[in-house]
């Protein structure tokens, strides 16, 4: 596998990052984040989560100041109901257009979870992202779970250890109400990333997948 570089970013950029829950985003993205705030010196972005508890929505606005220092970021949440997001579709469609509506510039990126996660939140995200932002890259990112459910990717970012270190490391300063959680720690973060990293000659990396994208220079 060769990586095909089409240049350095010059301009600005600017991101939304689609989560059902707090923490999904960082989860399954938060080393990318890391690596486009070191990269890329006009970034803003924009986190939108579905669901969440005030002390979680506390959290997710601590983790976005994290994973993107001295970055422009907003976090938006519609606080819908944990594991019921596909009865409320509606809403769910609502403040995923509302976002692209408000919106002060068009996004260069669009991340959002895997449309293969068994967790349908996750799933109804997934489904309806590109549904709202048709003429946009959209790249779905994968949360490793109980379920078992992570699929064959088709886009990698790769990471440096130190990058991954400061995602681990983030990721518990952010997220404490997460930390009792026997999945969430160092081994399953920094495990997944290797074995993606083996898969695209790096030593760590997250991986994406996407329905479309085009090629331009």
């Amino acid at each position: 596998m060769l990586p095909f570089q089409l240049g350095l970013i010059d301009g600005p950029v600017h991101i939304v990052a689609l989560g059902a829950h707090p923490d999904d985003i960082e989860i399954g993205c938060g080393g990318t984040l890391l690596k486009l705030a070191e990269s890329v010196p006009e970034l803003t972005a924009e986190f939108v989560i579905a669901t969440g508890t005030p002390l979680r929505l506390e959290e997710a606005r601590r983790g976005a100041e994290l994973f993107l220092p001295e970055c422009e970021v907003t976090v938006t949440s519609a606080e819908l109901p944990d594991g019921r997001l596909p009865a409320h579709w509606n809403e769910t469609k609502d403040l995923l257009e509302a976002t692209a509506r408000g919106a002060s510039r068009q996004p260069s990126l669009v991340l959002a979870p895997s449309k293969h996660d068994a967790h349908q939140d996750h799933r109804l995200i997934a489904d309806l992202a590109p549904t709202v932002w048709r003429n946009h890259l959209v790249l779905h990112y994968e949360i490793p779970k109980w379920d078992g459910d992570l699929g064959r990717p088709s886009l990698y970012v790769d990471l440096t250890e130190e990058q991954m270190h400061e995602k681990v490391v983030r990721l518990h300063k952010a997220y404490p109400s997460q930390v009792p959680h026997d999945w969430f720690d160092e081994e399953t973060f920094t495990g997944l990333a290797r074995l993606r990293g083996m898969e695209c000659r790096a030593r760590y990396a997250e991986a994406f997948t996407t329905g479309k994208a085009m090629l331009t220079w």
